[in-house]
């Protein structure tokens, strides 16, 4: 077991309460799909990572076993329930670091096109700071790692704002600790989020990201009524292909 590990935070993808802010222009049942894939993707990007150990903190947790059933045979899957998403990071790191971990790193399961590099980069940056954190464009973060449980980190935070990663970065001065900063990138929340990733895939490697691909590409076939910052999306999804 790699002393490090490595945390995809993710839920069930359930049609109606996933991806919302995407709904519409996407119906319900394709905000569900597309998260399901862009899950599936991250899952499959942090498999990759050096050194470290896949952990999928999920919810809720009677999910496990859809989890089991996308998920690498080797991955932990560690349920988790709180009452925000603050204390389901906290409930997650503890647990890891009560388990053995020397060090935990938790990222978010929306924003797969985050390039490996940048996954590499926290474990390296770990080695010298006691936080590493990288930005949102949107003012939250997409990562966070530590070395020791840190409750208070994770308290205070106006979550789902565009205060999270100022007011964690704040705590963490709070406690004196030395902070790592990645480079920023960005969640797929939005219509204007997914417009960039549909544009993204253009120009990366055609292996990248292939559940995305393959969910775009139904909605391209789609007939409904699908638009995007006044373009139909299936002009931009042609792009793809």
């Amino acid at each position: 077991m790699a002393d490090i590990a490595l945390v995809v935070m993710a839920k069930q993808p359930e049609a109606g309460n996933t991806k919302t802010r995407l709904c519409p222009p996407l119906t319900k049942e394709q905000g569900a799909n597309l998260y399901e894939a862009l899950l599936k993707d991250t899952i499959l990007s942090a498999s990759t990572v050096d050194r470290t150990s896949l952990v999928v903190g999920l919810t809720p947790a009677d999910s496990i076993g859809y989890f089991r059933e996308i998920c690498p045979g080797t991955t932990l899957l560690l349920p988790v329930s709180g009452s925000d998403v603050g204390e389901c990071m906290n409930l997650v790191t503890t647990s890891l670091f009560l388990s053995g971990y020397r060090s935990v790193i938790v990222m978010n399961s929306d924003g797969p096109s985050l390039p490996v590099d940048y996954l590499d980069k926290a474990v390296e940056e770990l080695e010298e700071s006691d936080m590493v954190i990288g930005p949102c464009e949107d003012g939250g973060y997409y990562l966070i790692g530590l070395h020791e449980p840190k409750p208070a980190l994770f308290t205070g935070i106006d979550w789902s704002t565009n205060r999270v990663a100022s007011q964690t970065l704040a705590n963490a001065k709070l406690d004196g600790m030395s902070v790592a900063l990645l480079p920023s990138w960005y969640d797929v929340d939005t219509p204007e989020d997914l417009h960039r990733l549909i544009n993204e895939l253009t120009v990366l490697p055609p292996a990248v990201l292939p559940h995305v691909r393959q969910v775009l590409s139904h909605i391209k076939e789609d007939t409904g009524k699908f638009k995007m910052t006044g373009q139909p999306a299936s002009r931009m999804i042609s792009l793809l292909t």
